[in-house]
């Protein structure tokens, strides 16, 4: 089993033997976030995940608005959802298990 760690500055880093491995998480380039780094492609994460922009808001217990808004780039995710749409490019299962209350 991956275990996984979000750090406060939004990286992610893998825990192996005790030690914390920086994760590389599917970016996009073009979307700069307010601190200068890319965040995930809302609309391939979800495509990815094969779920409807309703579904996705609702695993992510948020607005469909803001799922359209960050797809049609209008907003960029910021703090934890920014964060948690990391965790979902890297493990998606394991994110969608926990938000589902499950274990993966």
């Amino acid at each position: 089993m991956q275990r996984l760690r979000l750090k406060a500055d939004g990286r992610i880093v893998e825990l192996r033997d005790g030690r914390e491995i920086p994760l590389a998480p599917a970016m996009v380039p073009d979307a700069p976030s307010a601190e200068g780094d890319a965040v995930p492609g809302v609309r391939d994460l979800r495509r990815r995940a094969q779920l409807t922009q309703i579904e996705f808001a609702a695993r992510l217990g948020v607005p469909v608005d803001t799922i359209r808004n960050w797809e049609q780039g209008k907003r960029l995710p910021r703090g934890p959802a920014r964060a948690l749409l990391m965790v979902i490019a890297h493990a998606p299962e394991t994110a969608f298990a926990a938000l589902d209350g499950r274990r993966a």
